[in-house]
C-alpha cells in the first residue's frame, strides 16, 4: 500500500506549454501535489541574436519616437541590457530621456526608473486598455509611438492607434519560435490525446496557437478539440492566452488575477472538484485523474487500471460485463484476458481487492456500500 502526504492536486496530471518560467509554474505545481509533464510549444529568440530588436533600436535612435509604451518589467530590462550589449545602450537611453514614457503597471515602472528613465504616467490597473484610452485623449495623430511588445497579441491596440493617425513602431522583445525539439511537445499532444492528462495550462496566446499547429500538423486536430473541449481542462493565464483556443470552441478557465500563483489556485480547486467519490467496501474512495485516494491514502494507477475503474464508476454497484470493459481498455484489442490481467493489477495497485467485486461468468462490480443509497443491479 502506497501513501504519502497529499497536496490538493495529488493523483493529477497537468501538462505545462510554456517556455518561459516554465520552472516556476512547474514547481508550485509539484508542491501542490501534481505530476507535471513540460513539453514547452515555444523557444525564445536569445535577445543577443535577435536582429529584428537590433534594427528596432537603431530606427528609434536615429528617429526619436514622441511617445514609448513599455508593457512588461522583464521584456523593458531586456531590450536595455540587449542595446547595452551591442554598445547602444547610452544612445538609447539617451534618446528614451527626452520622450514621454508609458508604463503598463508598477512593475513595469520599477524597471522604468532601474534604467535611470521616468515614466510619465502609469495606470494603477495595469491595463492596456486604460494606456489605450490616454494615447487617444490626448492624440495620437501624427505622433510616433515605440510599443515595445513581448510575444504577446495586443488585439486591436496598434490597429486603433493608427486608424487615429499615429506611426507605431513596433519593439520585438522575446520573439516566440517553434521549439527546436519537438519532442516534449509531442509528448504533452500524446497525454492530452490519450487522457493521462487532467490539465493544461497555458501561459501565452502564441503557446496555445503552437499546440494547435502541431496538432494540425500531425493531423490530430480534431482529436486534440475534441480532448479539450470535454475531457482535459484547459486553463489559460489571462483572457489574450485564451483567444486562439476560444476561436476554436474550447471553453477556458482564468484565474482573476493574471499571474501564476492564482492560476495554480484555480487548479487546486477545479481539478478535486471534478474527482468522484464513494463509499465503497467500508472505504471512502475518490477517484482522480491518474490515481485514487483510499481513506485519504494516494494509490497511483496504471492508465489501463484507471480505464476500467472508470467503467465501473459510471455504473457504481452494477456489474460490467468483460466484454464491456475490454472496449474501454485502451488498445486492448479482442483478448478479454487482457481484462483480467488490467483488473488483477488494478486491485494490487489499489491496495485493498474487496473494492472490486468479480462477478463469476458475468464481470466486475464496484462494491458499493449500500447504505450509500447507490442502486445495486445486474447490468
Amino acid at each position: 500500500m502506497y501513501e504519502q502526504e497529499q497536496g490538493p492536486l495529488a493523483g493529477f496530471t497537468v501538462g505545462v506549454t510554456a517556455a518561459r518560467r516554465a520552472d516556476e509554474l512547474g514547481a508550485l505545481l509539484r508542491r501542490r501535489g501534481a505530476a507535471v509533464v513540460h513539453g514547452p510549444a515555444l523557444r525564445i529568440v536569445p535577445l543577443a541574436d535577435d536582429t529584428e530588436l537590433l534594427a528596432a533600436t537603431k530606427e528609434l535612435i536615429d528617429h526619436a519616437p514622441d511617445v514609448v509604451v513599455a508593457t512588461t518589467a522583464i521584456g523593458f530590462r531586456g531590450w536595455v541590457e540587449a542595446a547595452d550589449g551591442w554598445g547602444y545602450g547610452e544612445e538609447l537611453l539617451a534618446r528614451l530621456r527626452g520622450v514621454e514614457v508609458l508604463a503598463r503597471g508598477p512593475k513595469v515602472k520599477g524597471a522604468v526608473r532601474a534604467a535611470g528613465l521616468t515614466e510619465s504616467w502609469s495606470p494603477s490597473s495595469e491595463s492596456m486598455a486604460e494606456v489605450l484610452d490616454r494615447l487617444l485623449a490626448e492624440g495620437v495623430s501624427g505622433r510616433r509611438i515605440a510599443l515595445q511588445l513581448h510575444g504577446e497579441p495586443l488585439p486591436g491596440f496598434v490597429e486603433a492607434l493608427e486608424a487615429g493617425g499615429a506611426e507605431v513602431v513596433g519593439v520585438p522583445v522575446y520573439r516566440w519560435m517553434p521549439p527546436e525539439d519537438i519532442g516534449p511537445l509531442d509528448r504533452l499532444l500524446d497525454g492530452v490525446l490519450a487522457g493521462t492528462l487532467d490539465a493544461v495550462t497555458f501561459t501565452s496566446a502564441p503557446a496555445a496557437a503552437s499546440l494547435l499547429t502541431r496538432a494540425e500538423d500531425r493531423g490530430v486536430r480534431a482529436e486534440l478539440l475534441e480532448a479539450l473541449r470535454h475531457d482535459v481542462l484547459a486553463v489559460c493565464v489571462g483572457p489574450v492566452t485564451a483567444l486562439p483556443l476560444q476561436a476554436h470552441g474550447i471553453d477556458t478557465l482564468q484565474p482573476e488575477r493574471f499571474r501564476l500563483g492564482p492560476l495554480v489556485q484555480l487548479l487546486c480547486r477545479e481539478l478535486p472538484a471534478r474527482a468522484r467519490t464513494l463509499p465503497v467496501a467500508g472505504h471512502l474512495v475518490e477517484i482522480r485523474g491518474q490515481a485514487v485516494l483510499v481513506d485519504g491514502g494516494l494509490h497511483p494507477v496504471p492508465p489501463a487500471g484507471m480505464a476500467l475503474l472508470n467503467a465501473l464508476a459510471r455504473r457504481p454497484g452494477w456489474v460490467v460485463s468483460r466484454a464491456d470493459l475490454l472496449r474501454a481498455l485502451p488498445g486492448a484489442g479482442r483478448d478479454e484476458h487482457a481484462v483480467e490481467t488490467a483488473m488483477a493489477r488494478l486491485r494490487a495497485a489499489l491496495g485493498t481487492p474487496k473494492l472490486i467485486q468479480t462477478v463469476v461468468k458475468r464481470g466486475y462490480r464496484l462494491a458499493v456500500d449500500p447504505a450509500a443509497d447507490t442502486k445495486y443491479g445486474d447490468g
